[in-house]
């Protein structure tokens, strides 16, 4: 008896003991990753990762086509100014023909009009050398401001998904869903901050490349009408084409 009251007097002094005993440790939501939280921000993201590799994917063919030797190479000018010093035509534009830079598409586009036209004034030809030099510099240009155009509309995509997200997080925070809706709330300003994100990210980087790209083609459309020049004045100071016999040998040839 002694005992049994002597077991129960040491339960009741370990009971508040017990009671304060640390229970287990509450289980912690599992921290997300970047491309967790982006594939949780919303259908917008998905917009913005594909102007993301529209615009790699322009990057990477810009840097290697718009260059200067798809433009003018020093091998082609070379060869286009001992060939017309030796007024041999027929194999600059065989040559031309070979070639794929700029400057041999307006060389092959000149002599092409005056063989076939070889009655027609030298300003005619230079005429259709200036067209063709102005078409190749707007193409230039055209292909480069495609980066500028992502550099607009992906802020503008990221501001719809901001949008969104504020409308969510609004919606949430007017609900009656009790503790939860702060859940909910959080959620959708996490939304609005990604797509921002998102959407600048693409839009700075666009714009930078974009500027880079059109230095570059400036600079490549200034040494397309230098050689152009070049050729043109190469081809200005040989005699009446009418009494010269190699007009008439192209002319045949066509």
């Amino acid at each position: 008896m002694k005992s049994f009251l002597s077991l129960l007097v040491v339960l009741a002094s370990a009971g508040p003991a017990l009671a304060q005993a640390p229970g287990p440790e509450p289980i912690l939501p599992r921290s997300t990753n970047i491309l967790d939280a982006m594939i949780a921000a919303g259908p917008v993201m998905i917009l913005l990762f594909l102007l993301s590799v529209f615009s790699v994917m322009l990057i990477i063919v810009y840097f290697f086509t718009i260059r200067r030797g798809a433009v003018v190479s020093s091998g082609y000018m070379a060869t286009a100014d001992a060939l017309l010093r030796k007024r041999d035509y027929l194999g600059l534009l065989a040559v031309s023909n070979r070639h794929g830079e700029a400057i041999a598409r307006v060389v092959q586009k000149t002599l092409d009009f005056m063989t076939k036209n070889p009655n027609a004034e030298f300003a005619q030809a230079r005429e259709i050398a200036q067209t063709e030099g102005t078409r190749v510099a707007t193409n230039l240009h055209n292909r480069v401001t495609y980066l500028a155009d992502i550099a607009t509309i992906g802020p503008l995509v990221g501001l719809f998904g901001t949008v969104i997200g504020i409308i969510r997080s609004f919606g949430a925070l007017g609900s009656e869903m009790g503790p939860s809706r702060y859940i909910l709330l959080s959620k959708g300003i996490s939304e609005a901050l990604i797509n921002t994100c998102g959407g600048l990210g693409i839009g700075i980087t666009a714009m930078i490349f974009y500027a880079f790209f059109r230095g570059r083609a400036q600079r490549l459309i200034s040494d397309l009408e230098s050689a152009s020049t070049h050729i043109l004045a190469l081809l200005s100071v040989q005699p009446s084409r009418r009494r010269e016999r190699a007009p008439a040998l192209l002319e045949d040839e066509f």
